[in-house]
């Protein structure tokens, strides 16, 4: 097997972890395959330059491994995720909202180890033309994948800590004194300029598309989903002059001169700019290129009946994709995360690598008496949130699906390979397919079918006080559900972890879905309030609050999951808040929740509200009882405005003058 495909199967592996140190640490370069093997020979040949191109992008962690040593704060530091699993053993979202986390303490951040891709790349900048065997199109290729390398390793930078050290395509000698290391960060906006146009020139020589071998490598489709990400994320009001930006970065300024790091000035075409972003990568799935569209599984006799009564969509009941009937809505989503559908043909995936912490972290769901941890918990807030089956809210259900937290369910049914028990809860029937397909509550059936032992499949598992995985019933103090439910979303029926034969699908960890596209897409259109001409690769396109246009943005995702979309005649305030929530359940526990809900400048707002859950501590007779849960976790959880970004490491901060520290990371 040659170099080239060997260095190709480790991006797609699982990530290197490397410990982060001073400033010249990480603008060093560091031994890539041995000591045998010396930067010279790297560039003497296309064979070697191309597998330490591909060995920088090893370098970036499992974008899917967010909760142990994970790459970001993730869901454990948002209102959709909590657990009671100690912190000594990673687990860096809870350390992070408990307060643990500090400049001189951060745990595993990435902010060193990004600078270590970006020299590499630079590296590769400087010296490609030192291998006399690349032809032109070869070189062009690797210099676009190496922009987008570099790109990428910049928008992560940015997405945690807020505006880089832009360093262009300098390389800053090791042996050079320390003067020359230190510059100030740049603004907010003049990175997503710096990012957005290396992503725009990278694209011009990336792929349509990739070859099946090829799934997780950088695609032009992937290079304009970040930039479609980055120019929502540059238009939204935490980052967009107005109440938010003013509240967080009003003022935080440059040191070196007086330059305000976060604009204060609203700008409205930052909104018709990110609708043009999102508008191009729709407008992909058009044109013979990437095939992008949402994941669907045809009905059949297995699929459940659209709900009856439905009148607030007058297209909902035709076939899709113009309305919801013809596809099993559960095996359409679900299929995604489970590892059913067959991962590098998944149209869905904008950019998505195979994730072995995926697999791994399904450990944390999964009962204790049978191989679990069971205590990675989904709050209430978010079961609350969860639409019923024909799209009402729970207190604004129907009469023909009722929501009622009284009472049991009277018998058991299966549809789309899925069995709801008898005597769950009234609280989870007739609710929307997402909630099956993401959720383990109580008296849940889980299949495990790849166990071969008795007692480790087709199991009902109950989290009541005195049952076998409840509190009372656990060998571990901490591995219980604390809201009474866990996530369940990337768990498959033959998912397994105790008994003989136990094994797990492979699965991916969606780095760009198209939902994503198309809901920012519509947020974006949403927040328009007059006409704007925006060119975008030399198309011309005209963009305002064009009800018909978000609708096509909105309404598919709602669609796909078997509920009712928007009619057309929302405000723009019912619209946004319908966003809000489509986004916390469509994009459930894949790194979203984080972002989204301080780009919209609520995340006070947000997690200032209590975790709840079930009455872990009782019985069947009172566990059915919305509390906050008995721990001292839930009150030390914190609030500050500093938790916006994620701190510099100390380190940096002490040995770069120039370098400003995050809001309210200074001591």
């Amino acid at each position: 097997m040659n170099l080239l495909v060997i260095a190709k199967r480790f991006v797609l592996a699982a990530s290197i972890s490397l410990s982060l140190g001073s400033c010249k640490d990480y603008l060093s370069v560091d031994n890539y395959f041995s000591e045998e093997l010396k930067l010279d020979s790297v560039f003497s040949n296309k064979r070697n330059l191309e597998a330490y191109m591909w060995g920088a992008a090893n370098m970036f962690p499992d974008e899917g491994n967010f909760f142990i040593g994970n790459l970001t704060p993730g869901p454990l530091a948002t209102d959709e995720a909590f657990t009671g699993f100690l912190t000594q053993s990673g687990y860096n979202g809870m350390k992070f909202v408990l307060g643990e986390i500090t400049a001189a303490n951060i745990g595993s951040a990435t902010w060193g180890n990004n600078y270590k891709i970006i020299r590499k790349c630079n590296t590769i900048f400087a010296r490609i033309d030192e291998a006399k065997d690349l032809t032109t199109n070869e070189r062009f290729e690797i210099l676009a994948y190496t922009r987008f390398i570099r790109a990428y390793a910049y928008y992560s930078i940015l997405s945690d800590y807020g505006p880089p050290i832009l360093l262009g395509d300098e390389i800053i000698e090791s042996n050079a004194s320390l003067a020359d290391y230190d510059r100030p960060r740049s603004t907010y906006d003049e990175a997503v300029e710096y990012i957005c146009k290396e992503l725009e020139e990278a694209a011009k020589a990336l792929p349509v598309s990739g070859t099946l071998m090829e799934f997780g490598l950088p695609t032009k489709g992937a290079a304009y989903g970040l930039v479609a990400r980055l120019r929502l994320t540059h238009a939204s009001p935490l980052y967009n002059g107005g109440a938010a930006a003013h509240s967080f970065f009003g003022n935080w300024r440059r040191s070196t001169d007086n330059v305000q790091y976060v604009s204060q000035v609203y700008d409205e075409r930052r909104w018709a700019v990110a609708a043009a972003a999102a508008k191009r990568v729709m407008d992909l799935s058009l044109t013979g290129g990437n095939p992008y569209r949402l994941h669907t599984v045809g009905a059949d006799s297995d699929t459940p009946e659209l709900p009856t009564g439905v009148t607030s969509d007058p297209d909902y009941y035709k076939t899709w994709p113009e309305g919801a009937a013809g596809i099993d809505h559960f095996k359409s989503y679900a299929d995604m995360f489970t590892g059913e559908s067959v991962i590098p043909t998944n149209p869905e995936f904008v950019w998505g690598r195979r994730s072995g912490s995926i697999a791994a972290n399904t450990q944390m769901s999964f009962p204790e008496k049978l191989g679990g941890w069971n205590g990675l918990c989904v709050t209430q807030k978010v079961i609350d949130n969860f639409a019923m089956v024909d799209g009402r809210s729970i207190d604004n259900s129907s009469t023909a699906y009722p929501y009622t937290e009284v009472g049991f369910a009277g018998s058991a049914k299966t549809f789309s390979g899925y069995r709801l028990n008898a005597g769950i809860s009234n609280m989870y029937a007739n609710r929307e397919m997402r909630f099956y397909a993401s959720i383990g509550f109580n008296e849940c059936y889980w299949p495990m079918s790849s166990s071969t032992s008795s007692g480790y499949y087709n199991q009902t598992i109950t989290y009541y006080y005195d049952s076998p995985n409840g509190k009372g019933g656990v060998s571990s103090a901490t591995d219980f559900p604390i809201t009474g439910y866990v996530i369940k979303k990337y768990i498959h029926p033959t998912d397994a972890w105790g008994g003989t034969n136990a094994r797990r699908m492979d699965k991916a960890f969606p780095i760009i879905r198209y939902a994503d596209i198309l809901l920012s897409y519509a947020e974006a259109l949403n927040n328009l309030t007059s006409s704007y001409n925006i060119e975008i690769n030399g198309q011309q396109y005209t963009f305002s609050r064009n009800m018909e246009e978000i609708k096509k943005g909105f309404n598919p995702v709602r669609y796909r999951a078997g509920l009712p979309g928007l009619t057309g005649n929302e405000d723009a305030e019912t619209v946004q808040q319908k966003i809000e929530k489509e986004r916390m359940i469509e994009f459930l526990f894949e790194n979203r929740r984080y972002y989204d809900v301080r780009r919209w400048g609520i995340y006070e707002q947000t997690e200032s509200q209590p975790i709840q859950g079930m009455n872990v501590e009782g019985t069947k007779e009172v566990f059915y009882t919305k509390v906050i849960p008995n721990t001292s976790r839930i009150g030390a959880r914190i609030v500050n405005r500093r938790l916006a970004l994620m701190p510099i490491p100390l380190n940096e901060i002490r040995i770069l003058p120039s370098v400003d520290q995050n809001p309210g990371w200074e001591n």
